[in-house]
């Protein structure tokens, strides 16, 4: 008995070593904190959208807030059921909600998810616990229930009028509208807003530039403050010259959310997230600096965050269907 129990020991140590993380492999990566103010707090990453390749660069933010920061960083993706492969296009799983029970944080980078009731719940009960939400980009569209409209969340749903505006609007501060400057012939100069110099996020920050376009807004929800207009350039180039027709739009902005348990929570919200907008260094201090806000750790906020890249930082180019092929999150484990 004895031997046969050595025997299977030996045969188990033999595979883990043969195959390590194919076997023991999640749909997610955990980047753990280094030294740092961050040290002790928990940071979880949805992400999901076919166009942005934000499966690109929100690991790259997430390794910049551990090595850096030293906060503890989970990456949960949109994966392929079969494949186990992380896949933008699958708009109905993102493996691992359960680590939002013990978040401090969560960073949404989501767009026309449908994702399954048991999914979703776990979502909504974080967006109800007041505890902190940064999302980027296409998460003022995060949602879009097709298939299962008699979902209790399709109320989320980016155009939903009996909950004005769905979860964007409703917790973001607005939904999809356009695009106000010409995608991918028009980017965004960032220009801190009037009186908000002084701003925590906005602390060190000398320039933002990115190859997205100013999204449109109608009118801002709630108590949103903007903090970061965005102007129009005519090309794009950051040495472009503004378009004159095109007035300064809001890009970036601060808001509290009361969820349905009477609970607040701090929100930071920006539409720029293109893929090539991690670029700019100044983008990339006012996403870390709004984690340490959501937080209520401004008063941690470094002079000027160091915001280098870990690693190489080689995204795709944006476009539907434009992610790379092949990859699964333990692909993004820090070497």
């Amino acid at each position: 008995m004895k031997r046969s129990i050595k025997f299977w020991v030996l045969i188990i140590a033999v595979l883990i070593c043969l195959f390590g993380e194919q076997v023991l492999a999640k749909p997610w990566v955990v980047f753990q904190g280094k030294q740092g103010p961050g040290k002790g707090k928990h940071i979880v990453f949805l992400v999901g959208d076919e166009e942005y390749r934000s499966e690109d660069s929100m690991p790259q933010l997430a390794k910049i807030l551990a090595v850096h920061h030293g906060f503890k960083c989970t990456v949960l993706f949109a994966i392929n059921k079969e494949t186990g492969e992380i896949d933008p296009e699958t708009l109905d799983n993102i493996p691992g909600l359960k680590a939002l029970e013990k978040a401090d944080l969560m960073v949404m980078f989501l767009r026309f998810r449908e994702l399954p009731d048991e999914q979703m719940k776990r979502i909504i009960d974080y967006t109800n616990s007041g505890k902190p939400i940064v999302g980027l980009r296409t998460s003022t569209h995060a949602f879009n229930y097709v298939k299962h409209k008699d979902s209790p969340y399709a109320k989320y749903s980016f155009r939903n009028k009996e909950f004005d505006g769905g979860y964007g609007r409703q917790v973001f501060g607005e939904t999809w509208i356009n695009h106000y400057g010409h995608h991918q012939r028009e980017s965004t100069r960032g220009l801190i807003a009037k009186d908000m110099e002084n701003h925590p996020i906005v602390k060190g920050i000398d320039d933002i530039w990115g190859e997205s376009d100013v999204y449109g807004i109608t009118t801002l929800s709630g108590d949103s403050k903007p903090l970061i207009m965005g102007q129009v350039l005519s090309g794009m180039n950051p040495k472009d010259k503004p378009n004159p027709d095109k007035k300064l739009v809001p890009v970036a902005w601060t808001k509290t959310y009361t969820g349905e348990k009477g609970k607040t929570s701090r929100v930071f919200t920006t539409t720029m997230g293109h893929s090539f907008d991690l670029n700019s260094e100044g983008f990339r201090r006012l996403l870390v600096n709004a984690c340490y806000w959501g937080m209520e750790m401004e008063d941690k906020i470094p002079a000027r965050s160091k915001v280098d890249f870990v690693g190489k930082y080689e995204p795709n180019k944006i476009g539907m269907g434009g992610h790379k092929k092949g990859l699964k999150p333990s692909d993004h484990k820090l070497p």
